[in-house]
């Protein structure tokens, strides 16, 4: 078995991507307020900021930061796929060996991390998040797609660099205290710190 070594770093921020198993469904998009509502929960228990966040119909791709001297990045995603998958009907297919692990088999076990080093590192993933839904063809425009925390940024005046015409965003986000909602604006680093070689941030 491959010994999958993740980077804790205490307080600082990260870029995730978390699959479906099944790439052809459409749960995430589908099931949208179950997903707010298992962020909300845990997010209310264990608290994280999600700094940018784009949903897609398989997959999402977010970046968080945790609290200083938290690191337990794994055990929030644990309990968002486990509120997420336990709201869901039970006639989904599970695999045997997932059976054996008693898992619903909705979520595929492994996510990519990557700890975001400086600021340029941070907007770069800021962008790609946005910028997602057009890269796969789900809209042609990054405003135009409303599951992504590109909206809020707009709202808060945050710096973009995508070449969208900002000035002509007008359409509303999710209600307040859609789980997915940043707990500040982020609009640059407040305090960087050097962690091995790698520089992580707090927001």
């Amino acid at each position: 078995m491959a010994n999958y070594r993740r980077n804790a770093l205490r307080g600082g921020s990260s870029f995730f991507t978390v699959n479906l198993v099944d790439r052809r469904l459409t749960l995430l998009t589908d099931q949208i307020v179950l997903l707010r509502n298992a962020f909300r929960a845990t997010r209310t228990a264990h608290p994280f900021t999600v700094d940018a966040i784009v949903i897609l119909p398989e997959h999402l791709h977010a970046m968080w930061t945790l609290p200083d001297g938290d690191s337990d990045f794994a055990m929030r995603w644990r309990l968002i796929k486990s509120t997420f998958s336990r709201g869901l009907s039970k006639d989904e297919q599970v695999s045997a060996s997932r059976l054996n692990k008693d898992e619903r088999g909705i979520w595929q076990r492994r996510y990519w991390e990557h700890t975001l080093r400086n600021e340029a590192d941070y907007a770069r993933h800021s962008d790609y998040i946005h910028f997602n839904p057009v890269k796969h063809g789900h809209v042609s425009r990054v405003r135009d797609w409303p599951y992504s925390s590109f909206h809020r940024m707009v709202r808060l005046g945050v710096p973009c660099r995508l070449g969208v015409a900002i000035s002509v965003v007008t359409e509303r986000s999710s209600a307040k205290g859609d789980g997915f909602r940043c707990a500040q604006p982020i609009l640059r680093p407040r305090r960087c710190y050097a962690a091995t070689a790698e520089i992580g941030f707090s927001l």
